[in-house]
């Protein structure tokens, strides 16, 4: 039986693997690279409160892993946790991974650190069996939409921003 626990460093690689295949050959806003997910899964180890990597593991491997992300609301008094990436190994799909993971992160310890006020995700629109589920699990989508800036990191540097 498949489980979700903490990431830990021997995890890198395969969650390196599995990131990329999770964007794909064309990913929305650009490449994503080995070092990008590398610099990820050390940030969310030198400062937890940004967020944490989660496996998902059956039998001994990684078949599965998740980004999440901690943003405080003050609209709705509390942390919001965002699924910023979940990726199951197809051979695992359908059978509740992703919903035991949405439940547990709900509850709060030991995936999140406590109790979130609201949990938030981004879905594909190409995607409608994620969409499915997500709705299925209560999620709903937003009456405001989610406006994007990218700033190129040589600008950022240029400006004094990182």
């Amino acid at each position: 039986m498949a489980t979700w626990r903490p990431a830990r460093a021997e995890d890198d690689d395969a969650i390196v693997e599995m990131s990329l295949l999770l964007y794909g050959p064309t990913p929305p806003y650009g490449a994503v690279t080995d070092p990008q997910i590398r610099t990820t899964l050390a940030a969310f180890r030198a400062e937890p409160v940004r967020g944490r990597a989660l496996v998902l593991e059956d039998e001994g491997a990684a078949v599965g892993y998740a980004f999440l992300v901690s943003f405080w609301s003050n609209e709705l008094g509390g942390e919001i946790c965002t699924v910023d990436e979940l990726y199951v190994d197809p051979s695992l799909r359908s059978r509740g991974c992703a919903t035991a993971l949405m439940r547990s992160i709900m509850i709060g310890p030991p995936l999140w650190p406590r109790p979130p006020v609201a949990l938030e995700l981004e879905v594909s629109p190409s995607n409608p069996r994620a969409l499915a589920l997500y709705e299925r699990l209560g999620f709903t989508l937003r009456h405001n939409a989610t406006l994007r800036l990218r700033i190129a990191k040589d600008e950022a540097e240029a400006t004094g921003a990182e």
